[in-house]
């Protein structure tokens, strides 16, 4: 049923619940697992950054390092359940570089790990996770992880 699984990552506390299903998934259907972590253009495009001397030193560049590590720490755990992940960065507005990616791999699911919050939460500032599942054209499953507040 699922040949390509997606799991965007966005380095959070709490995402683990999602990478663990994404990979149980993955191992059960012998599907490809793909990792994503997409650097938010509109955080670091904001950021004047005129503390910074060195352009690795920006941003930019520490947001990209959050999400390579992030990743891998995703892809040893896909790797220890037997899968070889597809890890990718991109750049630009999250739910947009998710949908573009899901389409241009032609994945089947997409799992994405969502905060479980109070409705005024949710309601006042919406999230990736909401957005994506109401503009995807292919099926996706959202784990949620409860948050104290």
């Amino acid at each position: 049923m699922y040949d390509r699984i997606l799991l965007p990552t966005d380095a959070e506390k709490g995402t683990e619940l999602a990478t663990e299903h994404a990979i149980a998934l993955a191992e059960h259907a012998d599907a490809d697992l793909h990792l994503l972590y997409i650097v938010d253009s509109d955080v670091y495009s904001s950021y004047t950054g005129d503390e910074y001397v060195h352009e690795f030193e920006g941003l930019e560049a520490a947001l990209e390092q959050v999400g390579e590590d992030a990743l891998e720490a995703a892809a040893d755990a896909a790797r220890e359940a037997g899968l070889e992940p597809t890890v990718a960065v991109r750049h630009g507005r999250p739910h947009e570089e998710i949908l573009d990616y899901a389409a241009d791999e032609d994945v089947d699911l997409l799992v994405m790990g969502s905060k479980e919050r109070s409705g005024e939460y949710r309601r006042l500032l919406g999230s990736v996770t909401d957005r994506v599942a109401r503009l995807a054209s292919r099926p996706v499953t959202i784990v949620k992880t409860p948050v104290e507040e």
